[in-house]
């Protein structure tokens, strides 16, 4: 190969040499380029079993357990953090706190203080994972747990094997309003006198009373007749008809869609108490010494500000239950395990 030949080659290999830097250069940028976030995605996951209908519409009175005190009432602004547990074999087939019949491979839960039924979703924040169930029984009864799924709920939020899960729950106001307005229009129907049969109704005309006054009993117009007629002739349709001819109310069910969402784990404290004045935030902390230094840590919610008296960030859930019991002992049953 002649020098004149090799000359001509390496000056090709200079002139194509800026545009290969260039090529590089915009690949190590774009490779320094932040990810653009990926959107939520949803995977529908048809529920196992059907969902049974809601049963009676319950809230109850105050009650206790062990030394904390739980007081239900319908909060449709409900929306906290904490840590999920799940129920199952032990309790299939078993009456829930409302009347019905706990099934582990439906999308339900318990709760301690929403009505049932309701509906919440249950975001993990852990993997991102996000469901809707239906509230139908009371718990979980292990202080420093928010809620208690279902086996099948814990099987679609991923958490099932280890037991436990940071999680964010919310109620779903209007499907929980339905689910109240259905449960309590059931159970106004099944209290309800029977109808009366379908028998005619014979309308005769009265005697009037002395004083030309007709019996106050009678409320048909008077015919002279005994004999059953058509104008004469009143069918009672019985109560299960007169439902019928009223538009049917359409029952929310667990749609059975989870849906994944940016995952923001967020760390778990030990909240003693949450107040509008600091003062009273003060007030707390310092009666806590014995137990070890809390932090007072500001919050807007709903406009409102608030100074929680809380303990953390705590290493695990077992530690976070562990100072719990202490602070329950010690007298303050407003303590509880959050997620932030």
């Amino acid at each position: 190969m002649s020098r004149t030949h090799n000359i001509k080659r390496i000056g090709r290999k200079i002139r194509l040499l800026p545009l290969v830097l260039a090529g590089l250069g915009l690949g190590l940028s774009a490779c320094q380029q932040p990810q653009p976030v990926q959107p939520a995605a949803t995977i529908e996951v048809a529920p196992p079993t059907v969902d049974r209908a809601p049963g009676a519409y319950k809230l109850g009175n105050p009650y206790q357990i062990g030394k904390a005190w739980y007081y239900p009432k319908a909060d449709y602004s409900y929306n906290q953090t904490g840590i999920a547990s799940w129920y199952g074999p032990g309790f299939h087939g078993r009456e829930t706190a409302n009347g019905e019949s706990f099934d582990q491979n439906a999308l339900t839960a318990a709760h301690r203080t929403l009505p049932m039924p309701s509906m919440v979703r249950v975001t993990n924040l852990e993997n991102g994972r996000s469901i809707k169930v239906r509230i139908n029984d009371r718990g979980p009864f292990k202080n420093g747990r928010i809620i208690d799924l279902s086996r099948r709920a814990a099987d679609l939020l991923g958490f099932r094997r280890q037991g436990t899960a940071k999680v964010r729950v919310e109620i779903v106001e209007d499907e929980s309003r339905a689910l109240a307005t259905a449960a309590l229009t059931k159970d106004t129907a099944a209290n309800a006198p029977d109808a009366a049969p379908r028998t005619p109704v014979v309308v005769k005309n009265l005697a009037p009373d002395t004083d030309g006054a007709q019996d106050a009993n009678s409320t048909w117009p008077a015919t002279g007749s005994d004999t059953p007629a058509a104008s004469q002739t009143a069918l009672a349709v019985p109560r299960a008809d007169r439902a019928e001819a009223r538009p049917s109310l359409v029952v929310p069910t667990p749609d059975g869609i989870v849906t994944t969402v940016p995952v923001r784990s967020g760390q778990i404290y030990v909240q003693a108490g949450s107040f509008t004045q600091i003062a009273n935030a003060n007030k707390l902390r310092a009666r806590l010494i014995k137990i070890g230094k809390a932090q007072i840590a500001q919050t807007i919610v709903n406009r409102r500000r608030f100074f929680r008296v809380r303990f953390g960030p705590m290493g695990s859930v077992d530690e976070a239950d562990r100072l719990l019991a202490m602070l329950i002992d010690s007298g303050h049953n407003d303590a509880r395990v959050v997620v932030e």
